[in-house]
């Protein structure tokens, strides 16, 4: 009798298991803004250029966000420009702002002739930007964090 009750309470409290995960949400943290600031070439060679991107992120969680890496996938004028994973281990302050940098190596003249003519455009007016990617947070459980901007952005008009 009482491996019978204990069969029968068992679908009882895993439903009640599943019907409480349920009402928790998908992910807790409010996503942070994370806008493009500048791109700027640092090196020019015969095989590629380097790029240096500055990225702004705002946290509108009560908490510290400690980032630990990045994925990004950023268009400059609805042309792919870069895109890739990268470890980059900051905090960003609760409620705050933080800024972070990465260098991105490209060959624009074999890869994307066109590319190149939208950077040069891009020095003489604004062009739009579209970012999106995901930010790897080290917060127990917590799965990455998606994050998606866009808006007009001016190059740097001294490498061109």
């Amino acid at each position: 009798m009482r491996v019978s009750i204990t069969i029968r309470v068992l679908p009882v409290l895993f439903a009640c298991g599943l019907s409480a995960c349920a009402s928790l949400p998908e992910n807790p943290i409010s996503t942070p803004r994370v806008t493009l600031n500048d791109v700027r070439v640092i090196g020019l060679g015969f095989k590629g250029q380097t790029f240096l991107l500055s990225f702004d992120v705002q946290n509108p969680n009560p908490f510290p966000l400690p980032v630990r890496d990045i994925g990004y996938e950023l268009k400059l004028d609805g042309q792919r420009f870069a895109s890739g994973e990268t470890a980059s281990e900051f905090t960003v302050p609760a409620d705050g702002n933080a800024s972070f940098s990465m260098s991105v190596d490209l060959n624009l003249v074999q890869t994307s002739p066109q590319l190149l003519f939208v950077i040069r455009d891009g020095a003489r007016r604004e062009i739009r930007y579209e970012l999106e990617g995901r930010l790897g947070v080290d917060i127990p459980f917590a799965p990455p964090i998606r994050y998606r901007s866009d808006g007009p952005i001016r190059l740097d008009p001294g490498a061109f």
